[in-house]
């Protein structure tokens, strides 16, 4: 066990079964991550070979540490709940008759079904549905481009019919109808399958947050597991556990002794892999979790925008010799020499003139007074401050 959290009792914590339910989805994303430049091809199949590294992994896991890997790294355990009824005390509270005992085989089996099997045909049924909904938005878009003939006449080049049509090819348009028809029942079944599915993770999970339940989901509920912290002793027991769980798998070991060395040295090299497993796979989270974060900020870093300083004002437009001449104090109208009333300024130029001053002028003259530049009427702006 790499670390534990700490705790009172041995009910754990909200956030410890909330992370050990998370880290499976980030060793996927791991993974994904750091294997795509080396294995595409096998990643083109990275439902089934999350799902086969899965398999190994939590059965390994629940067959020497009754926990699921994930649990193992936090140092939890799955306990069976049997609840004992004491007839001289039937009223005593429930937590009190609660018993928990090891696991049985089929509770064993069953949870490496809802820890592995379900996940596996919940992805493959979100792969399909996004499928269907990409397919209904580009018809949506650019409605049904395929090109539908005649599944059994065709004509030939002198006009004469005849028939074309394959019982591989028949076989092919059925298959394809088929599969059509199903990428559609997920589309529509889907949405509501996957809604009830969130929505009873999330009243359990709210129910174990406010401790009136002890079962953090609805498998563990199905299976009637608790899953509760190990004790010190049970942490010390483990490895020794381990160990006697492999010397009786060396001992059935059958064959000549040449068949007995090679099986021996994959059990070696397979509990090897297995000790290991963990380090490696948190590595590879640690990893995928830094990389993602440095990438992150570089894209925050390139994305921000960059504060120049304002560039300088462009230079006064210059007074044509022919134009009206500015009066020396700022607030007075070149136009009628008096001061602005409702000023307006002449975008073309920038000169702040009297409202119907400047309308009149520019309706006439089609031109700025002071610069002569052209203008319209359409490019005066009233001002709200007096410049």
């Amino acid at each position: 066990m790499l670390f534990q959290v700490g705790g009172q009792g041995t009910r754990p914590t909200f956030f410890e079964m909330a992370a050990a339910q998370q880290l499976p989805s980030s060793l996927r994303a791991a993974l994904t991550y750091f294997y795509r430049p080396f294995l595409h091809k096998v990643l083109d199949y990275e439902d089934e070979f999350f799902a086969l590294l899965m398999l190994v992994l939590e059965t390994h896991s629940l067959r020497t540490t009754d926990a699921s890997f994930a649990e193992s790294l936090y140092g939890l355990r799955r306990r069976a709940v049997k609840i004992r009824v004491k007839k001289d005390n039937p009223r005593s509270d429930v937590g009190d008759r609660i018993h928990h005992s090891g696991l049985e085989k089929h509770q064993k089996v069953l949870s490496v079904v809802f820890m592995v099997v379900l996940p596996y045909f919940k992805s493959k049924l979100h792969s399909i549905y996004n499928k269907e909904r990409e397919a209904r938005l580009r018809t949506s878009l650019w409605g049904d481009g395929d090109e539908r003939l005649d599944d059994a006449d065709y004509l030939d080049g002198s006009g004469n019919s005849f028939v074309s049509t394959s019982r591989s090819d028949v076989e092919a348009s059925v298959a394809t109808h088929l599969k059509k028809r199903i990428q559609k029942i997920v589309g529509a079944c889907y949405p509501w399958l996957h809604a009830g599915n969130e929505g009873l993770s999330f009243a359990y999970q709210l129910l174990y947050l406010l401790d009136a339940t002890g079962f953090y989901s609805l498998g563990l509920h199905a299976l009637g597991i608790h899953v509760c912290r190990a004790t010190g002793q049970e942490l010390m027991d483990t490895s020794s556990r381990i160990s006697k769980i492999r010397s009786r798998e060396r001992e059935r070991l059958r064959g000549p002794p040449w068949l007995k060395a090679v099986q021996g040295a994959l059990l070696g090299c397979t509990y090897t892999v297995l000790d290991y497993a963990q380090t490696g796979l948190i590595a590879a989270v640690f990893f995928f979790k830094m990389m993602e974060w440095w990438y992150q900020s570089a894209e925050e870093r390139m994305s921000a925008p960059t504060v120049y300083p304002p560039p300088p004002p462009p230079p006064p437009p210059k007074v044509a010799k022919e134009g009206i001449p500015l009066p020396p104090d700022r607030t007075i109208c070149s136009l009628c020499s008096e001061k602005r009333a409702n000023p307006s300024v002449l975008t073309v130029s920038g000169f702040v003139f009297c409202y119907a001053c400047v309308f009149k002028y520019v309706s006439q003259y089609k031109r700025c007074p002071v610069t002569l530049m052209p203008a319209t009427v359409d490019q005066i702006r009233r001002l709200f401050h007096d410049v």
